[in-house]
């Protein structure tokens, strides 16, 4: 096993100026799994791919342990990737198509067939082993391709979206079965997906990227819990955390008809900027009903507390519901998520007046993004 380290590596495509990944700095600890997460055109698979060797390094330097590889051939690396499209051999059975890295390394056919039947094992591909690709299905298929990775017994895994041609409901036990495999094994992983429900369930760590830059790399709880700025706040979670934009007064922010408690350190240093709006990130389950919030000041007696939220759509998911509305802050209409309970959904096109719970608000700056609360 061994260790990654991306060292300010960048890369240039030919004939553009704006790198597609820009002094990139990441380490990956020796049988860590890190999921690299962004949306398309972040980045992360350009990454991925000069990790493997797949694409040229312009500046920086990658290394695999103590070895510097940055131009080092893919097969110099002792890494193995796990595409997207499976890349199986449709003429060779199950079993070959595990062991053929092995047949071109001149490993002998016994020692072969003894790894490919541990793999085949451990990913309960047994009975398969001497069918061809076609007799199988998209789940099996990305299971040979994981056992073709695992007899190799590589220093490190390249994962590159294995699991978006799979239909949901197996791309969530599968990714459960990659993650626990992964753990069995040991095996340093880089994992790549713009889905960020995959990213959060299976990564020790997770790297954001937006246009070539990394935003914020951590564990998936600190990110949901502690986004660095606007852009993760957005992407991390699901439903997406609600972000508004709103004035700054005495003692807090005024959120609709109420005053909501803001740390003094964060409004001082929004106020050192020059602005005199914050951007509020509030996660859908973090509002309270007005009717049920004791922890904000009321503005005017003659309306209730909070913000009036109208109620557009609502998901019914049994213990819970999801509200989708509209609220007008600040002269704008602006679209919110509320989580509610399961068993007292509002109806369509009432009105619901909501107040974050202030130890939940999340505050970044309205000029540069950046997270202003502790």
């Amino acid at each position: 096993m061994a260790t990654v380290s991306f060292d300010k590596a960048t890369r240039v495509y030919p004939g553009s100026t704006k790198p597609a990944v820009d002094q990139l700095e990441l380490d990956v600890a020796d049988g860590e799994f890190l999921v690299l997460v962004g949306p398309s055109g972040c980045g992360k698979s350009t990454s991925l791919r000069m990790l493997a060797g797949l694409e040229d390094v312009n500046g920086g330097a990658i290394r695999i342990g103590e070895r510097d590889v940055t131009h080092l051939p893919p097969k110099d690396r002792d890494i193995a990737m796990v595409f997207q499209n499976y890349a199986l051999y449709p003429h060779m059975s199950v079993a070959d198509n595990m062991g053929f890295a092995l047949k071109i390394a001149g490993v002998n056919k016994a020692e072969i067939r003894k790894k490919v039947e541990e793999a085949a094992k451990i990913l309960d591909l047994s009975e398969y082993l001497d069918r061809k690709p076609k007799a199988l299905s998209g789940g099996q298929r990305q299971r040979v391709a994981m056992g073709r990775a695992i007899v190799r017994e590589p220093q490190v895994f390249l994962m590159d979206e294995p699991l978006s041609n799979l239909d949901a409901k197996l791309r969530v036990s599968t990714r459960t079965q990659i993650a626990s495999l992964q753990r069995r094994l040991g095996i340093t992983t880089v994992y790549v997906t713009h889905d960020q429900v995959e990213a959060m369930t299976m990564g020790d760590r997770v790297a954001v990227l937006k246009d070539g830059l990394l935003q914020q790399v951590d564990s998936p709880r600190n990110m949901y819990d502690r986004p660095a700025n606007l852009f993760v706040a957005g992407f991390i979670g699901s439903p997406a955390m609600n972000l508004v934009e709103v004035p700054i007064t005495d003692g807090g922010v005024k959120f609709g008809n109420s005053v909501v408690p803001v740390s003094r350190e964060a409004l001082s240093a929004a106020t050192e900027k020059g602005d005199k709006t914050v951007t509020v990130g509030v996660r859908p389950e973090h509002f309270d009903l007005a009717a049920e919030a004791d922890s904000a000041k009321t503005l005017s007696k003659d309306a209730p507390a909070g913000l009036a939220v109208t109620v557009n759509v609502v998901e019914e998911l049994g213990a819970d519901g999801f509200v989708y509305g509209t609220a007008e802050v600040g002269g704008e209409t602006k679209e919110l998520v509320v989580r509610v309970n399961g068993r007292a959904v509002p109806d369509k096109g009432t009105k619901l007046h909501v107040v974050p719970r202030p130890d939940e608000l999340h505050v970044f700056s309205s000029s540069t993004g950046e997270r202003l609360s502790n």
